[in-house]
């Protein structure tokens, strides 16, 4: 049974890295864990076809949905995010915007966020939200 206690960045980038494993992606996904207590909820969420970055109003929509788990199924959660997608691991444009899009929704819904990660054959990388503007 998968339930790591997640207390530090490099738990969660082993976490994911242990979920994902090397395998390669064939397409573009979200993928959403709720944390409470220090370990992961038992069940992973994944939002596909998730090529171009959310407008305002997707943004929004995700902040609702996490106000609403973090009220009705997990409160005092905190969100991780992972953006999975085929290709090389370099963090491109596409990502840094993924990943602003999924800050500024845990932000929005009050709820703490995990550093974002980034999956792509055999790589696990984080993407930091300093490292992106965010403060």
């Amino acid at each position: 049974m998968f339930e790591p206690v997640l207390t530090t960045q490099a738990q969660m980038e082993d976490a994911w890295r242990e979920l994902m494993g090397p395998w390669s992606f064939g397409g573009h996904s979200v993928w959403m864990m709720l944390v409470v207590d220090d370990r992961p909820l038992p069940q992973l969420t994944e939002i596909s076809e998730a090529e171009d970055p959310p407008d305002t109003s997707h943004v929004d929509g995700l902040a609702e949905i996490l106000v609403g788990l973090d009220r009705e199924v997990a409160p005092g959660m905190r969100v991780a995010f992972l953006r999975s997608r085929p290709g090389k691991g370099i963090v491109t444009d596409t990502d840094r915007a993924w990943a602003r899009s999924l800050y500024a929704s845990a932000r929005r819904a009050g709820v703490p966020c995990e550093v974002v990660h980034l999956a792509t054959r055999g790589s696990i990388r984080p993407i930091p939200a300093d490292v992106i503007g965010i403060r």
